[in-house]
């Protein structure tokens, strides 16, 4: 995690620590391993926290704190601004979203996203050798192997790993390849991608960018 946005990522533990209605356990655990950005507790606290005993202000704390990470990386220039808003049409105008290296442990980064996206009402594919469910979708060992169109191909891998995916996903002929946050930064794919009419996205989470660019709008 990024020095910056494990600041910020402190401030919302912080803030939400003595809040009642907060799973200790999962708390105790996001502040050991640090494997949790922000924006998980953040739609943990939105999505799991009994809406019974979960006060009010706690999704204003989260969302202040996270809204500040969010403006001051993703939106900080004129370019990343109409990078957003061309993001933003994109995940309004798609429905099918494999995910490449998704986990079966629930307590990793890409199994949260994957929950996410398919609690936000996208139909997921989960793209894994090892297993043969995930999030009760049935889950393949490579992108070839998918049956349906794709639209949008989301990466879980290590950097040295990216090529060869990307290459399996040119010709599934997606809306857009996205690398998330940690796959590293790839020019020249970027290039050879977009030479096909493929939007690629890199150096951001799929899920944040939904939060402030669609979630946020609809309530």
């Amino acid at each position: 995690m990024c020095h910056t946005l494990g600041r910020y990522y402190k401030q919302a533990v912080s803030g939400a620590k003595s809040c009642p209605g907060v799973n200790t356990a999962y708390g105790e655990k996001i502040r050991e391993d640090g494997s949790a950005l922000v924006s998980d507790l953040f739609i943990y606290l939105l999505e799991e926290v009994n809406t019974e005993t979960r006060p009010l202000s706690i999704p204003r704390i989260m969302e202040s704190t996270f809204r500040t990470w969010y403006e001051s990386k993703m939106l900080a220039t004129p370019e990343l601004v109409d990078e957003a808003k061309a993001l933003a049409e994109l995940l309004r105008g798609v429905q099918t979203i494999a995910i490449v290296g998704i986990s079966k442990n629930p307590a990793r980064d890409s199994f949260f996203v994957g929950r996410y996206l398919k609690n936000a009402g996208y139909t997921i594919i989960p793209v894994n050798p090892t297993a043969s469910d995930i999030l009760d979708e049935v889950t393949y060992p490579d992108l070839a192997s998918i049956p349906v169109p794709v639209e949008v191909v989301d990466i879980f891998r290590k950097p040295e790993e990216i090529p060869a995916v990307v290459n399996q996903a040119i010709p599934l002929h997606p809306k857009a390849i996205w690398l998330q946050l940690g796959t590293g930064v790839h020019p020249d794919l970027k290039e050879q991608v977009e030479q096909q009419g493929i939007r690629f996205v890199q150096n951001r989470c799929i899920k944040v960018d939904h939060q402030f660019l669609i979630r946020e709008q609809n309530f």
